[in-house]
């Protein structure tokens, strides 16, 4: 709308996502959004970075949130309790939502370690018993926005004109973005959304007060520095080949009572949901 105050972003934080080596399967993990700061990463939960083999993530139940998992390297097969199937590539997202209860595996085809990221989104308290969903979003089907020396990939949400028909639950921002050295992108994100890139290649300067920002990086966006702004501003500079995922939503507000795979917003909740999965009402899986 003309006349509207557009608002601007800087970064709040900026921390180190370290691989740790696991044992097995699990070649080594990077916590990239660690658990437990529910208040602060609202409306999302905890991120993982993985390195893998088949195996790690056998069939396993989950309830209350969605998981969004975009595969950087390697194949990996997806099945689950709903009749959900599909097999990823290398710049693939599978979004699932969990709701009232699902159970799923991820496993890379035999012989493969795929390297992927995990991000745990959570639902409202009145969507938290919705009904599961999968969502297989191939890379080159995406709409993808073009800019002089950047390529976004637009998994949900917006940038610039291109849009993404991706069904969400809570309104999210997730994008592929690829920058050459030199290159700028500005990103609308309305003002109340929370936000945060993660560096996977490169380097660039970012927000404002262009804070710097290379791979393996977690730079947490800083409120729209205009109160009254219902929309907001994030510049992106590269000083190198960049390869980053943006991602933003809109704070739930509600407490967090997370119990290994189920987040709900009492205690209460998470004792019937072991409970339900106990008693078989998640479903059975089906292997293809």
């Amino acid at each position: 709308m003309e006349g509207r105050s557009i608002g601007r972003r800087g970064i709040r934080s900026v921390w180190d996502a370290a691989p740790e080596p696991r044992g097995g399967s699990h070649v080594k993990a990077a916590a990239v959004l660690e658990p437990g700061r529910w208040r602060e990463f609202d409306p999302f939960l905890l991120m993982m970075e993985d390195w893998f083999q088949a195996g790690t993530f056998d069939f396993h139940p989950h309830r209350g949130f969605e998981t969004v998992t975009y595969v950087i390297e390697g194949r990996l097969k997806h099945e689950d309790s709903y009749g959900g199937y599909g097999i990823l590539e290398p710049g693939d997202v599978q979004w699932m939502t969990a709701g009232r209860g699902i159970i799923h595996s991820e496993d890379p085809l035999p012989g493969e370690t795929v390297h992927s990221l995990q991000l745990w989104l959570n639902l409202p308290k009145s969507e938290k018993m919705t009904a599961p969903r999968y969502q297989d979003l191939k890379a080159a089907n995406m709409p993808v926005r073009r800019e002089d020396g950047a390529t976004v990939r637009v998994f949900s949400g917006a940038s610039g004109d291109v849009a993404a028909e991706t069904k969400n639950v809570v309104p999210v921002t997730f994008l592929d973005i690829a920058m050459e050295p030199g290159a700028t992108l500005t990103q609308r994100l309305p003002a109340d959304y929370n936000g945060f890139l993660y560096v996977l290649e490169g380097s660039g300067r970012f927000g404002v007060e262009e804070t710097q920002g290379a791979a393996n990086q977690v730079l947490w966006l800083g409120a729209s520095d205009d109160a009254d702004a219902e929309d907001s501003e994030f510049v992106l500079r590269a000083d190198a080949p960049l390869r980053a995922v943006l991602a933003a939503g809109r704070p739930i507000g509600e407490p967090v009572v997370q119990q290994g795979p189920f987040v709900m917003t009492t205690v209460g909740d998470i004792k019937l949901a072991i409970q339900d999965f106990y008693e078989g009402k998640f479903g059975k899986p089906r292997k293809a």
